[in-house]
């Protein structure tokens, strides 16, 4: 890990995603998140769940959140939508104190980057133990409903915190939303499950030019990293 400290030793602000990353694919929380925007889904547009899933990962592809495309086409209440999708079992969750100890030893600010709504945001890195080491919290309702990876959302976080993309550097669970952060001179990093969760879809695993390392073990990694700077 030492060979890896010079490609971070110029980062003072720390993003991370939330889901999938910084707790892992194996905990299974985004299941009961996925579910239940099937059942939203279902219920929104009376149809049954195998048709409502289908919608659900139509527009998830074409418009990078089913929010984003329920929106779009169907003027939905997205308050009303995020409440009922997070509405979820926390439990499997448990606090992370190796984490959470790697994190605050990271030199600079910290912050959460989801897709997701704030009130999720709080609720995961709480059951993780890590919320008090994060300086902020930029979420989809922040990003005006723009997800990533698109490149409006990224622009607004940059602006919203006045964060240098050059001296930064963007934990994700999905390489697609490494893209922009790398073509802004983001250092990126891909948090990999070791095995692919259900609830992903192949095309979701497609990778380019856009990540400097990959690890399937985030805690691991910013331990040893944060020791190395």
């Amino acid at each position: 890990m030492d060979s890896l400290a010079p490609a971070f030793a110029h980062v003072t602000e720390w993003v991370f995603d939330l889901d999938n990353t910084l707790y892992p694919a194996s905990a299974d929380l985004f299941s009961q998140i996925d579910s239940r925007m099937t059942q939203w889904i279902a219920d929104y547009l009376n149809v049954d769940r195998d048709e409502a899933f289908r919608v659900q990962k139509a527009l998830y592809r074409e418009h990078g959140t089913t929010l984003r495309g329920l929106i779009e086409r169907h003027n939905v209440d997205a308050d009303d939508f995020l409440a009922f999708v997070h509405d979820i079992d926390y439990s499997p969750l448990t606090p992370d104190l190796a984490l959470g100890k790697a994190i605050e030893a990271l030199p600079g600010r910290r912050f959460i980057f989801t897709n997701g709504d704030r009130p999720h945001a709080e609720r995961t890195a709480r059951a993780l133990g890590i919320l008090d080491h994060f300086d902020d919290i930029f979420d989809i309702v922040a990003a005006d409903m723009a997800p990533k990876p698109g490149q409006a959302p990224y622009d607004a976080f940059l602006a919203a915190h006045g964060v240098h993309p050059r001296k930064a550097a963007m934990f994700e669970d999905m390489a697609r939303n490494l893209t922009v952060p790398k073509a802004l001179g983001m250092v990126t990093v891909l948090v990999e499950a070791p095995q692919q969760p259900k609830f992903k879809q192949d095309w979701e695993n497609e990778k380019g030019g856009e990540i400097d390392f990959v690890t399937s073990d985030l805690g691991a990694f910013l331990t040893q990293l944060a020791a190395a700077l």
